[in-house]
């Protein structure tokens, strides 16, 4: 028993009826259209008015209790948005959140019998539900308690205690719509969620050459491991790293890359968390780590990090790779980088080339290499006709430029980023 939760729709009638929320008004006589503020929270003139209406609907849906539960603009913006995609009879019309001067969202109603829904009642529950009332409150609960705020270590090198959980739906069965795109769902969301699909493509240099390269599916992540395949009860897929003595001719070579690799023990392991990719080394042997080209690692400076022993480290964050994505597919940057590097056994090659160190191991997630491939189709910023995406065992999917750009904005509101955060 409990006071009922209202309606989105008639709420936000009756807030914008009210026009007592900053920013938040109708537009027109008619009636049928309105503008929301959409100012991201990381910007420097943000205010707390900026957010005043998705932290009414936070305190009118009982997600947020002024004075006891913690503010949460980003899930409040988050779980706002989502309320409105799923009404068929509202639609987005237009989108300034970009502007620099004043960011805001219009929507209008495409049904204009919408403005006579009557208010909720919000007396005492009698425990009677319709079906459709009692889906739309499981599906809303259900989106709330996914985790996609932004979270993960602010330096890179440290710990990510309670890695977020990026893009992880709770029942396949519920789509994840992408506004404005024409398309139900989001595709791309849908690949990063799937954890079969994610590819890694290992390729393993002893100083400089070329000795193993392996494209495999690690849903519970991997471990590059030694000549000997360590301990089979820690979790991931290990892979082993090939004997050098079957591919270097150098004897003294030969036994230094063997000393590293004996010194991996449970091996280095990798896997994802949400939206970061983790790492962490099981055995004695250092390792360093940094984003890099797909052909070269970054050798003209520092590390990125290094990857800790006694704890998981974050290495990878997939929100600044989307919003830098869209930044250069609008042709404003060079593409992003998406290449782990690391250097086992031995500092980073930041004074002498790289091809001098005796492990050096490359990992690429595919589905980010084809998310890239796909922008890169006819020029970052004139894509023409349409794009397939097919990433390993996954259907083809044919995606207009506008779609594929409407999902990868979609996937950076739900993370909240602004590009250049790593």
């Amino acid at each position: 028993m409990g006071t009922q939760k209202p309606r989105i729709l008639p709420w936000l009638i009756s807030q914008l009826d009210r026009g007592e929320l900053e920013g938040v008004a109708w537009l027109g006589d008619s009636r049928t259209r309105f503008r929301i503020p959409w100012k991201h929270g990381l910007r420097q003139d943000a205010q707390q008015e900026d957010f005043g209406i998705f932290q009414a609907w936070a305190v009118a849906s009982g997600a947020y209790t002024p004075g006891k539960d913690k503010p949460d603009l980003p899930t409040w913006k988050r779980n706002f948005r989502s309320a409105l995609n799923r009404k068929e009879v509202l639609r987005l019309a237009e989108d300034h959140s970009k502007d620099s001067q004043d960011p805001h969202k219009i929507y209008e109603f495409v049904n204009s019998g919408v403005r006579d829904i009557p208010e909720p009642d919000t007396s005492q529950d009698n425990g009677r539900h319709n079906t459709s009332d009692t889906q739309e409150d499981t599906l809303e609960k259900l989106l709330s308690d996914m985790d996609l705020s932004p979270g993960g270590p602010s330096n890179l090198t440290m710990a990510s205690e309670n890695p977020p959980q990026f893009l992880q739906s709770p029942d396949s069965d519920i789509p994840a719509l992408c506004p404005n795109s024409g398309l139900s769902e989001n595709p791309l969301k849908q690949l990063l969620a799937n954890e079969e699909d994610w590819e890694f493509e290992v390729t393993a240099f002893y100083r400089g050459c070329q000795v193993f390269q392996q494209t495999v599916f690690c849903p519970g992540g991997l471990r590059l491991v030694g000549s000997e395949a360590g301990d089979r009860m820690l979790p991931g897929q290990p892979i082993r790293l090939p004997d050098p003595a079957t591919s270097l001719t150098d004897k003294s070579v030969t036994d230094y890359v063997q000393r590293v690799l004996s010194c991996l023990g449970g091996g280095l392991a990798l896997w994802r968390a949400g939206q970061w990719l983790c790492a962490q080394r099981l055995g004695h042997c250092h390792v360093y780590w940094a984003i890099g080209e797909e052909l070269l690692p970054s050798c003209g400076h520092k590390p990125d990090g290094e990857v800790p022993k006694d704890r998981e480290g974050g290495v990878f964050n997939l929100g600044p790779f989307i919003t830098d994505l869209i930044t250069f597919i609008e042709g404003s940057r060079r593409s992003p980088l998406y290449t782990l590097w690391f250097c086992v056994g031995q500092s980073w090659p930041q004074d002498q080339p790289w091809i001098k160190r005796l492990v050096m191991v490359k990992v690429v997630p595919m589905c980010l290499r084809v998310l890239v491939d796909i922008a890169r189709q006819g020029g970052a910023s004139s894509l023409e006709n349409t794009v397939d995406l097919h990433i390993s065992n996954s259907d083809p999917l044919s995606l207009t430029p506008d779609q594929y750009m409407a999902c990868l904005q979609d996937l950076a509101e739900d993370m909240d980023f602004v590009a250049g955060e790593a």
